[in-house]
């Protein structure tokens, strides 16, 4: 299932944009642009199998997979802050391909996460100018991806049971255990290097177009030099190294609220168009039905508070980008407080919302051909990939004894 072409007919060959947003909000509106697209046949997507590789050019060629370049490259030169927001845009519109925008644009800052800064420039330069799409092999519920050292090289061997994006990616962030050590190393290799076979197996309920399935890491070797963050073999760490984690809680929290937005968003046009008062009802039009009116009033409002706080995370997190070199620990704990917190409440408020709308839509509303299941599928999905109880109990630990979190791949 390929993406409708909207354009007019002779104009399928010229690009869909001749020119670059140049502020946070044309980017925005970029991304919006995106999404409509994408919602033109979003239902027959969700259930087609072919790999997502149209979609992956279209996010091309619309700039946003380097809306963080450096702007003398050719990237948007955007912050994380506006970057939340476009990955909201495109997730309202397609979850999974929000998902797999998210995952790149925090691939597409690993470098910046563990590099140095010599690496950081190359990568920057090289990702943007070819405009990299990023993979990433980095489940650490996995047994560790086992890497020895041959002199210049280092080779990894292993396999992991998720490799989201990496079968329609350019690069792969490949990490793993130096053997015999405690030592962790990222690398981002090429995807079709020799030694990495990504498997057609995601066959999940939802998220389905994500291309989250296993890959084999057979002896993919890759040059020190490659090795994040290492000089002369040896790494220096910062606490900015650990600051994935509330980058892509954040990413989770922006695209989980744009699929609830999606879902709301296309609840209420089928309402407004297609839904009928109850037979027993005192009003002839569903719009004058008190208790569809208070659904949409309550849904609406509580996604409205869960972006509000997403948006007020992101804003502290910039801070913390501006201050990368010198962010403190104490700084970063509290941090992940308020990321556990919107990491929680977006949970909550997106499955509330993607199973609460068809109280408004009615017993036709779940014909297969609306696809209204798709929104919830899509959230309970990936709200499993870990416990939100254990967010909670981040922020309330925090405020019964002032415990801050300590770093770990999940907190």
């Amino acid at each position: 299932m390929t993406i409708t072409d909207t354009r007019p007919a002779g104009a399928a060959t010229e690009p869909r944009w001749t020119t670059a947003p140049t502020t946070s909000a044309e980017w925005i509106d970029r991304a919006h642009e995106v999404a409509a697209i994408l919602a033109v046949n979003a239902v027959a997507r969700d259930r087609a199998t072919e790999a997502p590789h149209e979609e992956v050019t279209l996010l091309k060629e619309s700039g946003l997979v380097t809306i963080l370049g450096p702007t003398e490259f050719g990237g948007g030169g955007q912050t994380w802050e506006t970057a939340y927001q476009v990955i909201r845009a495109v997730a309202a519109a397609d979850g999974s391909i929000g998902q797999l925008l998210g995952y790149h644009l925090l691939w597409f800052w690993a470098a910046r996460l563990v590099g140095t800064k010599e690496q950081i420039a190359a990568v920057e330069q090289a990702a943007t100018e070819n405009t990299w799409f990023f993979g990433g092999a980095v489940n650490p519920r996995d047994n560790d991806v086992e890497i020895t050292d041959e002199g210049d090289t280092i080779v990894y061997n292993g396999a992991k049971t998720f490799s989201t994006g990496s079968r329609v990616s350019d690069v792969t962030v490949l990490e793993g255990v130096l053997a015999g050590t405690d030592t962790h190393v990222f690398a981002i290799v090429p995807s079709n290097s020799e030694g990495l076979t990504f498997h057609d197996d995601w066959d999940n309920i939802g998220q389905r177009r994500t291309e989250s399935g296993s890959v084999t890491i057979d002896h993919v070797r890759t040059d020190w030099s490659s090795a994040a963050g290492f000089a002369n073999k040896a790494f220096e760490p910062r606490v900015y190294n650990t600051l994935n984690v509330p980058i892509i809680q954040l990413v989770f929290v922006n695209f989980y609220l744009g699929i609830a937005r999606g879902a709301l968003e296309t609840a209420a046009d089928y309402t407004r168009t297609t839904t009928r008062a109850w037979l027993h009802s005192t009003v002839d039009n569903a719009l004058d039905e008190p208790y569809i009116i208070d659904l949409y009033g309550d849904l609406t409002g509580k996604l409205w508070a869960a972006e509000a706080l997403a948006d007020a995370v992101a804003a502290e997190q910039q801070r913390i980008h501006e201050n990368a070199w010198t962010v403190t620990e104490h700084e970063r704990g509290e941090h992940e407080v308020r990321v556990a917190a919107a990491k929680a409440r977006a949970t909550e408020v997106a499955l509330e919302i993607t199973s609460g709308i068809f109280e408004g839509l009615g017993a036709r509303a779940t014909a297969s051909s609306h696809g209204f299941d798709r929104f919830w599928r899509n959230v309970r999905t990936h709200t499993l990939h870990d416990p939100v109880a254990y967010k909670r109990r981040e922020v309330g630990r925090h405020v019964l004894t002032g415990e801050l979190p300590q770093p770990t791949w999940y907190s």
